[in-house]
């Protein structure tokens, strides 16, 4: 599996084919616990594979852990990238957080204002063939998401996802 990573100001916005509605999908990271947001984007992630067929993915704490971890590393250092300045991997940081599966894969996103909802980060990834072939392989069953407050550039009222997909 590939490693992608998108800025979300560098897409046009669509509506996203979800097949449910989710509760908060359309909140800032600021009016909700991000707690509340990540299981939002859990919620509007599991809605796209439901609506072409696939099973749900589920929460896994290691996961979440490795991804918390590292949207908070991408706002607090100011970089955007899937290995960080200290050269730390997505198998590094998913095995120090106890990760023991096989298979992992990473989306990171980025967005302000408007493009920092939920719907609107699940809708990029959507509209980006890496992220959207990561988001519906059915080979991955777990995800761990990690929201931080903020931005890597810093910018006002922004939400920095991170979901980690397992195997």
């Amino acid at each position: 599996m590939g490693l992608f990573g998108v800025a979300l100001a560098t897409f046009v916005l669509t509506p996203a084919a979800s097949a449910l509605a989710c509760e908060g999908e359309d909140a800032h990271v600021s009016s909700a616990s991000e707690r509340a947001y990540a299981r939002s984007v859990e919620c509007v992630l599991n809605s796209e594979r439901a609506g072409r067929g696939l099973r749900a993915l589920h929460h896994d704490r290691r996961l979440a852990r490795a991804a918390d971890r590292f949207s908070s590393s991408m706002v607090s250092e100011r970089f955007f990238a899937h290995v960080s300045p200290a050269g730390s991997t997505l198998g590094q940081r998913a095995r120090a957080a106890g990760w023991t599966g096989s298979a992992l894969a990473e989306t990171i996103a980025w967005g302000s204002g408007d493009l920092s909802t939920p719907a609107a980060i699940v809708g990029q990834w959507m509209q980006s063939a890496p992220h959207r072939a990561v988001i519906l392989d059915g080979d991955f069953r777990r995800v761990g998401l990690g929201v931080a407050s903020g931005s890597p550039d810093g910018a006002p009222e922004a939400a920095t996802v991170t979901a980690d997909f397992g195997a």
